[in-house]
């Protein structure tokens, strides 16, 4: 388990427990993230069968996960049953959209990417991980 990087979802805080427990119910098996992200942090994008360990708020391992699907495309392009798997309840992407616009245009995701200003459009890059449950503890 120490050799596994980390899968971070949100960050610290409401939302992340309230993902992780998601994950943990089995509600959750996919997640949305930006390319941006990964280039800001200098991390390659997800590879299908890659496995992470998944850690909670007081970063303490929870599980381990692994990816079986990755797909890069533009926001536009994300589609129904991906925004359904996400867990959070959405019934339309456009739901979906929505709360995701929020998490990536708060003050606390500009700040972690250094950008003030930063905006998403229907052009902007996404990768959509589809993962499993591997081990609870």
């Amino acid at each position: 388990m120490d050799d596994l990087p980390k899968a971070l979802f949100a960050f610290p805080g409401p939302l992340r427990d309230q993902l992780i427990e998601a994950i943990l119910t089995g509600a959750k098996t996919s997640t949305t993230s930006l390319v941006v992200e990964y280039e800001h942090d200098g991390e390659p994008l997800p590879a299908v069968g890659a496995r992470s360990v998944l850690v909670d708020s007081a970063d303490q391992p929870v599980a381990i996960i692994e990816t079986t699907e990755v797909r890069v495309m533009p926001l536009r392009d994300i589609d129904l049953a991906h925004a359904i798997d996400e867990g959070e309840g959405y019934t339309s992407v456009a739901e979906w959209r929505a709360g995701h616009e929020t998490f990536w245009l708060s003050a606390e995701m500009r700040d972690y990417l250094g950008y003030p200003d930063f905006r998403v459009t229907d052009d902007t890059m996404a990768v959509a991980e589809r993962f499993r449950l591997v081990e609870r503890w």
